[in-house]
């Protein structure tokens, strides 16, 4: 197979260019020290491996140098060759990572995800265990769809990502795997609030409450808190519930007194339970200038 028979690389996200970098900085590395070792290998004098190590070292290098190309999947499966023509050399293993990232690169996902875990099944306590659980980790970050499809990529991506921090809290990968995981929760967020709104045009406001106090008990560090108590004061009120109601805004009151969300709530309570307004709850402060 030729490099013309490659797909284009499309291109690449704005969400993870943190990531993509990072990989690619790993991706050198790992380079780097494949080709230090080499360096080394030509350097033994024991004849036995001189014909093996030539030979990998050309797969590998060819591979590499498609990479480096752009032709992301046809070096996938250039590496993949080195690993099945030397599995038990050190070279497969690191083919394996590079294998990984160039599935990852062109966006077939489900081959990267498997790929690392191969990886990690055969060699757990590998030093560079971390950055298979971060390609896994991103592979399924970079699927996830928009609050109106299904979230279980969503969900196993969150789990990926927590997978990451906890095993390799100190990693390299650390950090951007924790910034990934507030963007995923935010998503989350934004999905049950999502339907909780759906319950509510079709006024099922026992289920829409569930949802809304899902964001609120389970999300509690996202921008969607705000909203998802203003829409509990509203299921409230919708269901008689008025000093149920009156707490939920008091809480808004207390924890985002400026919001838009807090002014909407406010004039509810004073239209639908004045007396409960009159006793409670604050009026929104009145813009300055």
């Amino acid at each position: 197979m030729t490099a013309s028979f490659v797909p284009a690389l499309r291109a690449r996200p704005h969400h993870l260019v943190s990531g993509s970098r990072l990989l690619a900085a790993s991706l050198l590395a790992v380079s780097l020290v494949l080709t230090a070792g080499c360096a080394r290998n030509r350097n033994k004098p024991r004849q036995d491996q001189a014909y093996v190590a030539r030979d990998v070292e050309t797969l590998y290098s060819l591979a590499r140098d498609t990479l480096e190309k752009g032709d992301y999947r046809l070096a996938a499966m250039m590496f993949d060759e080195v690993e099945r023509q030397h599995p038990y050399s050190v070279w497969a293993r690191r083919a394996q990572l590079m294998s990984a990232f160039s599935y990852y690169a062109s966006r077939q996902y489900s081959e990267a995800i498997m790929t690392s875990q191969r990886f990690l099944s055969l060699h757990p306590g590998n030093r560079d265990a971390a950055y298979a659980y971060y390609i896994i980790a991103l592979s399924y970050y970079e699927q996830i769809a928009d609050v109106a499809r299904d979230q279980k990529i969503t969900q196993q991506a969150l789990t990926a990502l927590q997978e990451l921090v906890r095993r390799f809290p100190d990693s390299r990968y650390a950090a951007d795997a924790r910034l990934k995981i507030d963007l995923v929760n935010d998503h989350l967020a934004g999905k049950e609030l999502d339907i909780g709104r759906f319950y509510a045009r079709n006024r099922q406001w026992i289920s829409a409450a569930i949802r809304y106090r899902n964001v609120i008990d389970e999300y509690q560090t996202t921008s969607h808190v705000p909203e998802a108590l203003y829409r509990l004061v509203e299921a409230n009120l919708a269901l008689g519930l008025q000093d149920e109601a009156l707490r939920n805004a008091a809480v808004l009151s207390a924890n985002y007194p400026g919001s838009k969300w807090y002014e909407r709530a406010y004039a509810l309570m004073h239209k639908y339970a004045p007396n409960a307004t009159a006793d409670g709850a604050k009026a929104p402060a009145a813009p300055v200038g």
